[in-house]
């Protein structure tokens, strides 16, 4: 394949990292220079940087586009921007293509209606994410661009550039505006809690794992009003460029109010070539320029050996984007599996000197982090500050501490000055230990003598009015690790063996889909399943929104894994014990009468979810309410008392999105579009009511929605203060289940007789989950679904090194959802056992035999079985198993004769880092003043 290179304009042998270019560029900070020489108004290329990360100029240079500036080559000292540099092609050879191309933003200048680009106080959500960004214009500050003063009332236009069928925008729904909107206004009430805030919004759709929580989080913040109506932008007041708003409540009507600012939550666009995309990969696209999903596999192409990931599906959000990423590798990895291992390089460290004789010689690199620290912290200060202290040799400034040439320089410079310890004053280093560590490896030191002090989130991100003291607790925060540091030991980490076998513990379509993935690139899988057949709750389904036929594809899933000879597969299983630790797990299954033992280096828990059984609206009481899951069976049947009714009524939220679950099920709004529209079909007269509270149908499923409105399905929306009332009568001398609802449009209450009424019962976490939860110590989220390492960037792992996540169990979803998570899975599980090794963390406690008293104290406390009684010449001792201990200290706190160590966290350590945060004297003085 051929690939054309755009120039990055840095020589990057001669750049020095320094961040001059960054600092004069007057797209990045368009405020310190004359507005005319940018085309654009100021506030409108906030979503832009020049130079995001040093060695990189990007298309929005002014010099690239019309020489009109050349600032960055005039500033930068060693002569490394080079404008002459021109486009390369070369020729790659690969066995597989993943698309990335992610989306671009919505652009709402294609709509004069919204006033962007000719009101200057009308920005883009993007521009706005600038705007309170600490490396944006003004460095953290909300300011307006027509007069720079902080705007004291601000508005959101949610659904920009979606769900609308207007010239030049998309009828789809983009998804994230609604959560992303809610993040934006919890900041700006940080940022200035007097701020008056207002959304303007259609259906607020909360449907992703603890949205709910964060809606209402947000909603409930002082001063805070969330409007549902349809806004149009008046213009503005030419006193004071305040926008006028225009929009309509049910009970005021049309009404207009002025803004000091508007925020319009744009939506996502296919990437800008998705045209020229599809023709050079040549694949299939949607009717709305996505990657066209077949319904099997929604990460495959039309093309064999070409995948997709991200947003290119359609319009996604992080968790959804990096599972299919992961989930897109594991099908490159089946694909290619033939060539695993062959072109693989093994890293190379250098000899690890001895300098545990030595004096400490620390070097301090004091991180600018853009401007996140340095437009709080007064870094230089910092770095002055930190060469006073004992046993410093050695400090300086960087721009960014994580950037390659950063951790190239700090490795440099520890050979140069013979450093044999480093502190990195940064962020925090649940971020970026890993890479910090690593640096030191390569400049031949143990990873161990790295400490990193937090001045960004500690300090600089929870200070930024206070600057001057600020400053101060970064001093603080460095004077401590750098104390700290002097008693760091070196600790050795060790490999352990892995067994190449994965469990996968639910037999429904995630559980399957995974084992299915892991056995193609040639691991043994033993796949448990607790009921007699394979196929979970997908046997209750028989087609999806977008019309997959559900029981064809499971039939032949089953097939492919029970044709598949390195998958195992025990029915009516039950685990009754998990044991051991990543890479080496021995879990006693009881199925079928037998009890087997099984050994595995990695888990994954796919156990699926369950159907909350309604006790309201008559359910169980009368044979004609029915819920989601079972109308869709008795259609399905093509039961006649359904599908000739006269008259159906869906009841939305049964079950959730209240006090016992506080959570969207996500899945009930398409399902209800999904049995309307099939009833339609079948009977275009039934007359189908659907009362809802938002409509859910995110993504492209809004296409559905709409088509369901034209088919004339009529959707009633009602409040939880005032739910509907169900109750058998007898009507025109037949027995009808009548719902009674408010309208808050019509300003009346309506009631409905209905035939069949429908409800959509939440879906709810499965009986077995927090069992299965304790065997392999893993946690659950407040809704007892189980919580992933980290919702962003790690959605199918656990904290429990080597156990991983999929499907329902993880959160409600729908099947292409679900298979997109299976191959993330998958995707993770390969790293693991594809590996003969794993290496195990250093830093694990260690018991002084001959201070331990046998009390078990540290046994009761520890919660991964990491401490056991052995039998010594000094009778019953307490002995860590450094495997399965995960270093979190609580032993080592609860020991009555501090007979536990942490290492590298020893009470030396701990207390001369504590004795650094205070003197005596000034201790002593506070004392005083207290008194």
């Amino acid at each position: 394949m051929s690939l054309k290179t755009r120039p990055r304009y840095i020589i990057e042998d001669k750049c020095t990292g320094c961040g001059t270019c960054v600092e004069y560029c007057p797209v990045t900070y368009p405020d310190k220079f004359n507005q005319e020489i940018s085309e654009n108004k100021a506030v409108h290329v906030f979503f832009s940087q020049a130079i995001p990360l040093v060695a990189y100029i990007d298309q929005s240079c002014l010099y690239l586009k019309d020489k009109k500036c050349d600032i960055c080559r005039g500033v930068c000292q060693a002569d490394a921007i080079d404008f002459r540099q021109v486009p390369k092609k070369k020729e790659v050879n690969v066995g597989a293509i993943i698309l990335a191309s992610g989306i671009e933003p919505f652009d709402p200048r294609v709509n004069d209606e919204y006033g962007y680009g000719k009101l200057a106080n009308v920005v883009t959500s993007m521009d706005f994410e600038r705007l309170l960004s600490s490396t944006g214009p003004y460095e953290g500050e909300v300011l307006r661009a027509s007069d720079k003063k902080h705007p004291q009332k601000i508005a959101w236009v949610q659904c920009v550039g979606s769900r609308r069928v207007t010239e030049n925008e998309n009828s789809y729904c983009s998804g994230v505006c609604c959560t992303y909107t809610q993040k934006q206004l919890i900041l700006t009430k940080g940022h200035d809690a007097e701020v008056d805030c207002t959304v303007f919004h259609n259906d607020i759709r909360s449907h992703g794992k603890d949205f709910e929580r964060y809606f209402q989080r947000a909603e409930a913040l002082p001063g805070t009003r969330f409007i549902r109506s349809y806004v149009s932008i008046v213009g503005e007041n030419p006193e004071n460029k305040n926008v006028i708003v225009r929009y309509s409540t049910f009970d005021d009507g049309v009404k207009e109010e002025e803004f000091e600012m508007v925020v319009l939550s744009v939506g996502l666009n296919p990437p800008a070539h998705y045209q020229e995309i599809a023709k050079k990969f040549q694949i299939e696209l949607n009717g709305h320029g996505f990657s066209l999903a077949r319904h099997d596999n929604p990460i495959a192409t039309t093309r064999p050996g070409i995948f997709v990931s991200g947003a290119f599906q359609g319009p996604t959000d992080i968790p959804e984007a990096v599972f299919s990423a992961s989930g897109a590798g594991s099908q490159c990895g089946e694909f290619l599996d033939y060539r695993r291992g062959k072109l693989a390089l093994e890293r190379v460290y250098p000899p690890e000197r001895d300098v545990s004789s030595e004096e400490p010689r620390i070097g301090v690199f004091v991180c600018h982090c853009g401007a996140n620290i340095s437009s709080v912290v007064n870094v230089p200060s910092a770095v002055e500050y930190a060469l006073t202290l004992p046993n410093v040799v050695y400090a300086q400034q960087q721009l960014f501490s994580c950037a390659t040439n950063s951790a190239m320089e700090i490795t440099s410079l520890a050979r140069e000055k013979g450093l044999n310890r480093v502190v990195i004053a940064a962020c925090s280093p649940r971020t970026l230990e890993p890479l910090f560590r690593d640096t030191l490896r390569e400049a031949g030191l143990n990873q161990y003598y790295c400490d990193m002090a937090n001045i960004r989130e500690h300090c600089s991100w929870v200070h930024a009015k206070q600057k001057d003291e600020a400053t101060q607790k970064a001093k603080d925060i460095i004077r401590m690790s750098v104390a700290r540091t002097r008693y760091l030991e070196p600790l050795q980490e060790f490999d352990l063996n892995v067994n190449p076998t994965a469990l996968v513990v639910g037999g429904g379509i995630a559980g399957m889909t995974c084992a299915l993935s892991i056995a193609k690139q040639g691991h043994e899988v033993q796949l448990i399943e607790k009921a007699k057949d394979l196929g979970g709750m997908a046997r209750r389904l028989h087609c999806t929104l977008e019309g997959m036929d559900v029981q064809s594809y499971l039939d032949d899933l089953i097939q492919r894994v029970y044709k598949n000879p390195l998958i195992h597969v025990s029915h009516e299983a039950t685990i009754t014990e998990v044991a051991g630790y990543v890479g080496n797990f021995t879990t006693t299954v009881r199925s079928e009468g037998r009890v087997k033992v099984i050994e595995h280096g990695a888990s994954v828990i796919a156990i699926g979810a369950d159907v909350y059984t309604p006790d309201e609206y008559l359910y169980g009481e009368n044979a004609n309410v029915l819920t989601h899951l079972e109308l869709g069976e008795e259609i399905a049947r093509g039961e006649e008392r359904v599908v000739q009714a006269e008259s159906l009524v869906m009841i939305q939220c049964v079950g959730c999105r209240n006090e016992d679950r506080n959570y969207c099920s996500r899945v009930c709004c398409s399902h209800a579009i999904k049995n309307a529209l099939k009833l339609k079909e079948l009977n275009p007269e039934m007359s189908i009511y659907i009362l809802f509270r938002d409509m859910r149908t995110y993504g492209l499923k809004e296409d559905y929605y709409r088509a369901a409105a034209d088919k004339g399905v009529t959707f009633i929306r009602y409040e939880t203060s005032d739910k509907p009332v169900v109750e058998a009568v007898k009507a025109g001398g037949r027995e009808v289940l009548r719902v009674t609802v408010p309208d808050p449009v019509l300003g009346k209450r309506l009631e409905l007789d209905a035939d069949i009424i429908s409800l959509a019962a939440a879906v709810i976490p499965a009986a077995s989950t927090k069992e299965i939860a304790r065997q392999f110590k893993v946690t659950l989220s407040p809704d007892d679904f189980f919580k992933e390492a980290h919702v962003k960037l790690k959605p199918v792992e656990f904290a429990a090194d080597g156990v991983y996540l999929c499907g329902t169990a993880h959160y409600p979803k729908h099947i292409q959802e679900t298979i997109n998570q299976a191959y993330g899975a998958a995707g993770r599980v390969l790293t693991l056992i594809s590996k003969d090794t794993v290496i195990a963390s250093g830093s694990v406690c260690e018991v002084h035999e001959d201070d331990c008293i046998s009390c078990g104290a540290c046994i009761t406390a520890c919660s991964y079985d990491a401490i056991a009684f052995v039998a010594t010449d000094k009778g019953r001792k307490a002995r860590v198993n450094p495997v399965l201990c995960k270093g979190d200290g609580l032993c080592n706190a609860k020991c009555p004769t501090n007979a536990i160590v942490l290492k590298h966290f020893t009470d030396k350590e701990l207390i001369s880092q504590i004795d650094a945060a205070s003197t005596k004297e000034e201790i002593l003085q506070q004392i005083d003043a207290a008194v």
